[in-house]
């Protein structure tokens, strides 16, 4: 096993994109360029980040060690964000997906009543590698089963559990999505209706999620509405290539409290 800070350092090296803020309905607010840099000093003792976008001051960090609010995968795919959910207080995460030359992260913010408020998307790539850039997800996309591996990690830093998974989509006569997804010997079968970009889970008015198809084959998955007593998870998916993908969930228990991180690779069916 990679420490956490071998994690970190997967990242290593200048990342070109954009950061493109969205509101909850899916639409597109603004995009701005973005260049940005992550540098190991001190024989990668040190790591110094410097991120550079349009029309704003360039942002610089230096890590020399990792926060409770962070977790790394041995790719360098990591997740950071609050780490307790508290009442009237604003709420949000960061899921980043790393394959290859390119990363794919999400920021899903909610405000002070639990209400999403905004989400952006982050794409980018190594300089001087390609873009490659993914159009935006469909529905269709994704039907079908996907067969895949997960490896789940915790804040306290225990040992990872991984498991094999099965995710299916399919439509129904009415047009209903059936999602059904299977792990550790468990299997969760729930229904959503789908309108544009936005798939909405509302089998308990209570409990609505949503996911969000966004470009470059991305989706952002979260409560409608994050409250105290209620498990919830966020995620963020990737459609990597047409069978092959990636989504990462930051779970929270009914405490409000950040419990694990879980990133799946899995490969549809043919």
């Amino acid at each position: 096993m990679k420490s956490q800070w071998e994690c970190f350092l997967q990242n290593l090296g200048v990342w070109e994109g954009s950061f493109t803020n969205f509101s909850p309905q899916g639409t597109l607010l603004n995009d701005t360029p973005s260049r940005l840099s992550l540098e190991g000093l001190n024989n990668n003792q040190t790591v110094r980040l410097t991120l550079c976008r349009s029309g704003r001051d360039d942002l610089v960090k230096e890590y020399s060690s990792l926060g409770r609010s962070l977790l790394f995968f041995e790719n360098g795919s990591f997740s950071e964000g609050v780490i307790q959910l508290g009442p009237f207080s604003e709420f949000g995460g960061e899921l980043a997906l790393v394959h290859e030359n390119r990363r794919l992260r999400l920021v899903q913010l909610f405000d002070n009543t639990g209400e999403l408020k905004e989400l952006i998307l982050i794409r980018e790539h190594l300089a001087r590698t390609p873009a490659d850039e993914r159009s935006t997800l469909q529905i269709n996309d994704l039907l079908g089963e996907w067969q895949g591996q997960a490896v789940t990690i915790y804040p306290d830093l225990r040992s990872p559990d991984t498991y094999s998974t099965i995710f299916k989509l399919q439509l129904d006569d009415a047009g209903r999505l059936i999602q059904s997804t299977s792990f550790a010997e468990r299997t969760i079968t729930s229904t959503a209706t789908i309108k544009d970009s936005i798939v909405l889970f509302d089998q308990n008015p209570q409990k609505q999620v949503q996911v969000l198809f966004l470009p470059n084959g991305a989706s952002a998955t979260s409560p409608v509405k994050v409250q105290l007593r209620q498990p919830f998870f966020l995620e963020v998916g990737w459609l990597i290539q047409p069978n092959l993908r990636q989504r990462m969930i930051r779970s929270y228990n009914d405490k409000g409290e950040w419990v694990s991180l879980t990133l799946v690779t899995e490969e549809r069916k043919l």
